[in-house]
């Protein structure tokens, strides 16, 4: 056959027996398919000798490894690999030791460590201040949410220091995605610095850097709270459409997962409530799936909440009902415990008449006994207002 003809042509210098996805294991930028964006971005940087520490997330056979080594290979390093499941601190130290000798001969060394998640948490802070200090850049490689199995300073990104001058929008959106953390702000403007080049570090250059487009959102200024408003008014106006973009529209802006939780739960009690009993159960689920599959995937537990609370049947008698009992209080104070509904622990307390002439209420057919539960001075105020769309239990 010849090499027109060949499906699968085996590139020069490839030994013929190796597997077919070593042998076509891409040798460029420009013969890696997907991620485009991600990739265009880190090609730009090697290219200007800005080789950043990332972490490097994605199912098995998707191309961390190959892209680590065109990393590499672009910035003309030397790179050392190892497998988080044999390696251990020793090996490290050692890495880190070479690394030194050549740090000083000019040669920069990438350490690319595969399933960086089994690495405990002793072996990552083995490694971090030598990447913090630019001794080693980290590549790392995962199948597992790094947000989970990865401590925080080694999944942040970091760059050697550059100079430039950003303009006010880029500064913001800066600001705004670090939220108070320099480590985060600062390695974003250097990475930033590096797209930029020579030129004033624009809006964009943060956008493509931190790989999140800046939205108008100020977690402590009138956005926050005029979004938040819209998201509750949407569910409570049964509009399913707006619900969810109000609700995207914090999520992107990279408000806390947990404090949209936090709202639908709210929602589910305040403007469903016993009008879809099940919409609490539902909001909580959401909740609890969203804390242990973390970002991106969180957004779909959410979503389903979203849209379920929204379309649900409208009842705010919690509300409404423990509003009218607070008042109640505040209007007549401290009343006495009826007797009868009072703890008798002690032969001195029954003798007293503590829990005299209670009814216990299975001892009737009906299950409900003719007694009053309100203080005596209350007999016959109204909490609770039913609702009409409120269902009894078990319909």
């Amino acid at each position: 056959m010849t090499d027109q003809g060949e499906l699968f042509p085996i590139p020069a210098g490839s030994e013929p027996i190796a597997p077919l996805a070593t042998r076509m294991r891409p040798k460029t930028f420009d013969q890696l398919v997907g991620q485009r964006q991600v990739v265009d971005v880190l090609r730009r940087l090697t290219q200007a000798g800005n080789m950043p520490s990332i972490i490097l997330w994605g199912p098995p056979g998707s191309g961390k490894t190959t892209l680590a080594g065109l990393l590499a290979s672009q910035t003309s390093a030397r790179m050392v690999a190892m497998s988080a499941v044999t390696a251990g601190v020793a090996d490290l130290r050692k890495v880190v030791a070479e690394a030194k000798v050549h740090r000083r001969a000019g040669l920069r060394t990438i350490l690319f460590i595969d399933e960086i998640h089994r690495f405990n948490k002793a072996q990552q802070d083995a490694i971090l201040p030598h990447v913090e200090e630019g001794t080693v850049t980290l590549i790392g490689a995962t199948t597992e949410n790094p947000s989970f199995e990865v401590i925080s300073p080694l999944v942040e990104r970091g760059l050697g220091e550059l100079h430039a001058t950003i303009d006010g929008d880029a500064m913001e959106a800066l600001l705004e995605v670090a939220r108070g953390d320099a480590r985060v702000a600062l390695n974003g403007l250097e990475a930033a610095a590096g797209l930029a080049g020579e030129g004033a570090i624009a809006l964009e250059h943060v956008e493509q850097a931190l790989q999140q487009r800046h939205l108008l959102y100020d977690r402590a200024g009138d956005q926050h709270y005029d979004i938040v408003s819209a998201l509750i008014k949407s569910v409570r106006g049964s509009d399913p459409d707006a619900a969810v973009y109000w609700m995207a529209r914090m999520l992107e802006a990279g408000e806390d997962v947990m404090f949209v939780a936090r709202r639908l739960v709210i929602l589910a009690a305040e403007d469903i409530g016993l009008a879809d009993p099940q919409a609490l159960p539902v909001a909580i689920a959401a909740q609890q799936a969203a804390h242990f599959v973390g970002m991106p995937e969180a957004v779909l537990p959410l979503t389903e909440a979203a849209l379920y609370l929204a379309l649900a049947p409208k009842s705010n008698s919690a509300l409404t009902s423990y509003g009218a009992a607070r008042e109640l209080i505040q209007e007549t104070g401290n009343e006495p415990v009826p007797m009868h509904l009072r703890n008798a622990p002690t032969g001195l307390m029954k003798s007293m008449g503590y829990g005299r002439d209670y009814k216990y209420a299975h001892d009737y057919e009906s299950g409900v006994a003719d007694q009053v539960h309100l203080p005596e001075n209350l007999k016959g105020r109204m909490v609770y207002s039913p609702n009409p769309r409120d269902r009894k239990p078990g319909k």
